[in-house]
């Protein structure tokens, strides 16, 4: 089976700064890939590159076969993607906005109405339902985002802090959804929250300042640093990498 992200060589050059140097990243469906790095690593950029909505300087992505330069609408068909901040219309209450996102994905009447409850009950968002969005906390929100992500059940689901701004239940709500869809899906999740790795990622990606530093299971990213670290800020972890890889080329 075709890989369902291929990305080859990317780079991406602002000015006379490398954000990102030359990223090779393949990723299977039935894999949830953990994608973290700290601050200024390039993290966002990458994503933001794989979903096209950054052309790369150099360099070729393709979802579940497609060219993203080539056909950039088919390609987008494949993939749900919910961005930093998950951005939302917020005079739009949630059903209107689900209604619009489902409009824009091709549905209408009967499966628009089928596939619209059903990202909302996968996220719990029926309380909420008719409430304009900006009255929403963060959380909800956050959730506002996810549904519209995974309203058109895309074989291709890319997520920036997914969790971010959810209270511990909802936290627990989200991952089990994850871990749902990831059966039959390819998930790649941008996070800064280490556990949220070991809890559902079957795969880690740390990149810093543009380059892949380690690509592995989480249990191996456990092994290379101590569990007491593993748990703290990532900049500590990426430390304890950096002065291993440091020492083993003395």
């Amino acid at each position: 089976m075709e890989a369902a992200i291929a990305a080859q060589g990317l780079r991406k050059r602002f000015g006379s700064f490398d954000a990102v140097q030359g990223i090779d990243l393949v990723v299977k469906h039935g894999e949830v890939l953990g994608f973290l790095g700290p601050n200024g690593a390039g993290k966002s950029t990458t994503m933001r590159m794989i979903t096209g909505f950054l052309a790369p300087t150099a360099g070729s992505v393709r979802i579940c076969g497609t060219d993203m330069l080539a056909d950039p609408l088919k390609a987008k068909e494949h993939m749900g993607y919910l961005p930093e901040g998950a951005p939302c219309y917020p005079d739009m209450t949630v059903a209107e906005f689900l209604g619009f996102i489902g409009a824009v994905r091709g549905f209408s009447g009967a499966e628009r109405a089928r596939r619209v409850d059903a990202a909302v009950e996968r996220t719990n968002l029926q309380g909420v339902y008719h409430q304009p969005i900006e009255t929403l906390s963060k959380g909800f929100k956050r959730r506002v985002g996810l549904a519209q992500a995974i309203l058109h059940d895309p074989p291709v689901l890319i997520m920036d802090e997914p969790t971010d701004g959810l209270d511990p239940n909802q936290k627990h709500q989200v991952r089990e959804l994850i871990r749902t869809m990831a059966k039959d899906k390819a998930i790649v999740l941008s996070t800064h929250i280490l556990e949220e790795v070991e809890a559902v990622c079957t795969r880690a990606v740390i990149i810093n300042r543009g380059t892949i530093v380690f690509d592995g299971t989480p249990q191996a990213l456990d092994a290379k640093a101590p569990a007491s670290v593993i748990r703290n800020r990532l900049d500590h972890v990426f430390r304890t990498l950096t002065t291993a890889d440091t020492e083993s080329r003395r």
